[in-house]
């Protein structure tokens, strides 16, 4: 099963990650061409992916990680 790649807050964070990244850094600039390149991937997860047994990490996580 494929887990999803839903962002549901910082656990014991004070901070805000995004917060941390000035607006014209390098890093929201190649993010956004991920973000883009990884929904046109989407449907290809998808298919790769049991519907059942326990999720695994979401591969759009797992490649956005070894990316940036």
């Amino acid at each position: 099963m494929r887990g999803s790649d839903e962002v549901t807050g910082a656990l014991f964070s004070h901070s805000d990650p995004e917060g941390g990244i000035p607006s014209r850094h390098p890093l929201r600039a190649i993010g956004s061409v991920v973000n883009d390149a990884l929904h046109f991937l989407e449907a290809g997860f998808d298919r790769l992916y049991a519907a059942r047994d326990r999720p695994s990490i979401a591969p759009d996580r797992l490649i956005r990680a070894s990316l940036l």
